[in-house]
């Protein structure tokens, strides 16, 4: 919700578990519900804007004003639910193959026509190799300057600059080959080659019923 012009794809899984009605039923309830949800925080942005600007001192409020516009502004785009059972391969293949078709929709997707100069694939491939070699900690996080460094190695990027490395790395962190977060002040200068450690530390940290697993330990 915060991720502007988002495009979120609801996907219910253990189809398995359900009889056909159910599955039908059930996919009625979740859109419903995400419908609503959706409305209900409209609803609350504009009535907290209202708030601020209806204050008596609202100059005070102008940096809360500007992130409640902000959000507001963050349209999401929902598609309709897939269903599918996790242990059946054709299920996975037509869930793969509603994504691929929607990420082809220019309309959702505008960027996907946009031609990228070939550095960009250039960085883009010597990043998987510096992902993958012996070199790499497990982790994967590895400093903004220190990588800058690495892929400068490499004679047709020898010129490679900070602000261009940058904007491939957005690129890159928005088809999802590294993360990098670089609004957060205390980690733009980091740079993840490795999400798939960053799920499973999420996996691990964020559960549920985490609370009371925690105060379950004596």
């Amino acid at each position: 919700m915060r991720v502007p012009n988002s495009v979120v794809l609801p996907v219910g899984t253990h189809v398995d578990c359900c009889q056909e009605q159910e599955v039908a039923e059930k996919t009625r309830d979740i859109m419903a519900r995400i419908t609503a949800m959706l409305a209900e925080r409209k609803s609350n942005l504009a009535h907290f804007i209202n708030n601020l600007e209806g204050s008596e001192e609202p100059k005070f409020y102008v940096d809360q004003w500007e992130r409640l516009k902000e959000m507001e502004s963050c349209m999401l785009t929902i598609l309709n639910l897939v269903a599918v059972n996790c242990t059946d391969h054709r299920d996975i293949r037509k869930l793969e193959a509603t994504i691929l078709e929607h990420v082809k929709n220019e309309e959702l997707f505008p960027e996907v026509v946009r031609v990228l100069p070939p550095i960009y694939r250039q960085v883009e491939a010597a990043i998987v190799d510096i992902a993958r070699s012996e070199e790499m900690a497990d982790h994967g996080m590895m400093d903004l300057q220190y990588l800058l460094s690495k892929l400068s190695q490499h004679e047709h990027l020898a010129g490679l600059g900070r602000e261009l490395l940058q904007d491939i790395l957005r690129y890159l962190h928005r088809i999802g080959l590294v993360v990098w977060y670089e609004e957060i002040k205390h980690l733009e200068s980091t740079v993840f080659l490795q999400p798939t450690f960053l799920i499973m530390m999420f996996k691990l940290l964020v559960r549920y019923r985490l609370v009371q697993q925690l105060e379950s330990i004596s």
